[in-house]
């Protein structure tokens, strides 16, 4: 049946019936199972590639009927993507088509595998040919291959492409076994130089009735003709349109180099992923770790320091924290940096017996980053019971603790997480690539990378996080040099070699996996070098630096007024407290609590502290975007109304022992409020000490490490610092819009 409007037609399905609608056009109605009875899908492939699984899964979607040639044989035919060749795939048909050739009813499909997906549906495909009313059709490129020579001798078309291209070919059995019948050459000559000749003479064309697709009604080959294709969401489905001839093929074909194009189409053609149901295909065939009746499957991981890298302890961490039976990972480390060897070192001896095993290449080595990479995965590669490869860079932060198992479930080649630079659209991957092999941005990389569209995704490049299978390194990747191409850097160089191979390469983003940290500008030349990288990694930064209770402050309302306009909150982590005092002390210029001040405007201090201010050790700029990102806000909370810029001249870290300077007289601060932050503890680092308001006989004597103390500076707060008695301690102060 079929409704238009009020009308309901009852179609005979024997026959293929034209009824004239009184309000519309010509409709002809092909009932579906009998298409599907009169089409066969004839493909050549000799192995199972990821293009080829792909091409069956478009294909089965539809339910076409297909017959495969040539499965398990050796390929004869050439390397046809670099030169002529594939004459093996005419033998195989003329051999095929021998069986079938006086079928006279039956339409045979020949088309390639490795690089072609269906877009639409058999039914739709014998309505197109026998609309073009020939026996054969051929599919249609703009370019000519692979003897321009031959150009002239093309039939003249007013629209439309003008070459022949042998990627397609629709016809009836009998015609179709006529013109392959013919071949009697090798198996690397060119199949399409074959066709091309037949179709040319003028005879032949007109006996067989040939005739070429030209406006790509059945066949699209992306060659030449990416500008002129876009994707079509509708419901249900996404379609290809060929936006010069508003044509909507049905079979599409990745020639030449188009491939990295198709594999783009392919994530969504014919119903990979649309904006109505998302992601079709990211359940299918993945692997339920929780079902597994043997052991988690042994991973290698392999680990790259290639450059000076901030946070690499909390890297380190990060990677201990990963929730994956340790019994199941060895660790292997490059390390190419001097300077990260403490961290290291530190990890082993605290680790040492948590991994299946532990290897470290140190810069003593001097390998290159391209053999570095290529020995780890040479490990597993050589290691039988390696099933996974886990590579990961030092830059690469995992906040998603479940990484490893989500990407073995996916049941991928190569497969990698997307992280991406916080608040960036940089990214570990690549959704294209420009004609010299560099960064192009793909037309759906930003949707991606915002998570806007979820999926898991076939693209060209990846870097700095993937799992590879253990399989796939003992055979499509058995070679031991992937990382090592000509100039390019050992992660194109990979990608490349994989692309060549036909092993497609996946990023999900069906996840939060984790981010990118920016190795640019981490200067390792302080004691305490994360702490200068509030600016380039904030993320990162505040996670180490500032207290875990912190954001409770404005959702829980944490925090306490022990005096009146005094208040205590929470700012600082241990690490911060802890990083500052060392890297003053490492500094070591105190100022010795003296009246005579260089450093300040006037040159004399009229109440000295024993201090060095963060000028000194070139933190003054870090320290003031510390006091607007993470001081102000509260400030705005506790004095309502009050919008402070954050500005602070006089920002320094105070030591006060016994024996140097005890206490401090009582004083105003110059400074509409002020910030003073404990950075060590009473009764363990130090005795005494604390701070009396005098207008209020209001005294605090237990500071918090990390917490920090905030009042007004003049006329209502005039205040001491209490004596220390016994040990150091250190406080960190800011006198903030003097």
């Amino acid at each position: 049946t079929q409704d238009h409007g009020a009308n309901l037609y009852l179609v005979n399905p024997s026959l293929n019936l034209t009824f004239q609608h009184p309000r519309s056009r010509e409709i002809k109605f092909y009932p579906s199972f009998f298409f599907s009875e009169k089409l066969l899908v004839l493909t050549v492939a000799t192995e199972e590639t990821d293009g080829f699984r792909r091409f069956m899964q478009s294909a089965n979607y539809f339910n076409y009927t297909v017959k495969v040639l040539g499965m398990g044989e050796a390929w004869k035919g050439g390397d046809v993507g670099r030169s002529i060749g594939g004459g093996q795939k005419v033998k195989l048909l003329k051999k095929a088509m021998e069986d079938l050739a006086d079928q006279e009813d039956l339409v045979v499909l020949s088309v390639d595998s490795y690089d072609l997906i269906f877009a639409g549906g058999p039914e739709e495909i014998l309505r197109k040919f026998q609309q073009a009313n020939h026996k054969v059709l051929f599919a249609a490129e703009g370019l000519i291959w692979p003897d321009k020579r031959l150009s002239d001798k093309y039939p003249s078309v007013r629209s439309g492409k003008r070459y022949l291209n042998s990627g397609g070919i629709i016809g009836y059995a009998p015609y179709i076994n006529r013109i392959v019948s013919q071949w009697n050459l090798h198996d690397n000559d060119d199949d399409q130089l074959f066709y091309t000749k037949i179709y040319l003479d003028p005879l032949q064309r007109e006996t067989l009735n040939m005739t070429l697709d030209h406006k790509c009604q059945i066949f699209q080959n992306l060659n030449g003709a990416v500008d002129e294709v876009l994707l079509k969401f509708g419901t249900g489905r996404v379609r290809v349109r060929n936006t010069a001839y508003d044509s909507l093929p049905v079979v599409v074909h990745g020639n030449g180099n188009t491939k990295m194009y198709l594999n783009y189409l392919g994530n969504y053609v014919p119903n990979a992923w649309n904006y109505e149901h998302g992601c079709s295909h990211c359940d299918d065939d993945v692997v339920d770790l929780s079902q597994l009746k043997v052991s988690y499957p042994n991973v290698l991981v392999g680990v790259f320091i290639e450059q000076p890298t901030p946070f690499l302890p909390e890297f380190f961490q990060r990677l201990l924290t990963l929730d994956y039976p340790k019994d199941k990972l060895k660790i292997f480390v490059h390390n190419n940096e001097v300077y990260h060897e403490k961290h290291i070192q530190r990890f082993w001896e605290e680790n040492r017996n948590v991994f299946s095993s532990f290897k470290v290449v140190g810069p003593e080595e001097n390998l290159s980053q391209g053999e570095a990479r290529n020995m780890g995965m040479d490990l597993c590669r050589k290691d039988a019971t390696c099933d996974y490869y886990f590579s990961i860079d030092s830059d690469v932060m995992l906040t998603n603790r479940q990484t490893v198992k989500l990407l073995i479930e996916q049941n991928r080649k190569i497969i990698g997480p997307l992280v991406t630079r916080h608040s960036k659209l940089w990214s570990n991957f690549w959704g294209a690539l420009s004609l010299d092999g560099y960064y192009a941005r793909s037309e759906d990389y930003v949707d991606i990378v915002q998570r806007k569209r979820v999926g898991v995704w076939n693209i060209p490049y990846m870097a700095h996080v993937y799992l590879v299978k253990g399989s796939v390194l003992r055979n499509e990747l058995k070679e031991r040099n992937y990382f090592v191409l000509e100039k390019l850097d050992p992660d194109m160089a990979l990608c490349r070699n994989a692309r060549e191979m036909g092993v497609f390469m996946y990023i999900t983003n069906r996840h939060d996996f984790g981010r990118l940290i920016s190795t640019a500008n981490y200067n390792i030349s302080h004691y305490n070098n994360d702490l200068w990288q509030i600016f380039e990694n904030p993320v990162d930064w505040k996670e180490k630096y500032i207290h875990q209770n912190y954001t409770r402050i404005f959702t829980e309302n944490f925090l306490e007024q022990p005096c009146p306009d005094v208040f205590w909150f929470p700012v600082f982590s241990v690490k911060a407290c802890d990083e500052i005092v060392e890297e003053m002390e490492h500094y070591g210029s105190w100022s010795g609590g003296k009246h005579e001040d260089k450093r300040i405007s006037g040159g004399y201090e009229t109440v000295p502290t024993d201090d060095i201010h963060m000028k000194q050790i070139g933190f003054d700029k870090e320290w003031l975007h510390f006091i607007r990102e993470f001081i102000s806000p509260v400030t705005l909370k506790v004095f309502s109304g009050y919008y402070t810029k954050g500005y602070a001249i006089m920002n320094f870290v105070v030591k006060y022992t016994p024996e140097r300077q005890a206490y401090l007289r009582p004083h105003h601060d110059s400074s509409t409020f002020t910030i003073n932050i404990a950075l060590n503890n009473k009764d363990t680092d130090f005795q005494g000490g604390g701070c009396r308001f005098h207008r209020y006989n209001c005294s605090i004597e237990s500071p918090r490490k990390g917490w920090s103390f905030m009042h007004p500076g003049r006329l209502t707060h005039l205040h001491e610092g209490l004596p220390t008695t016994n040990g150091t301690r250190y406080i960190a102060v800011s006198f903030i819009d003097p």
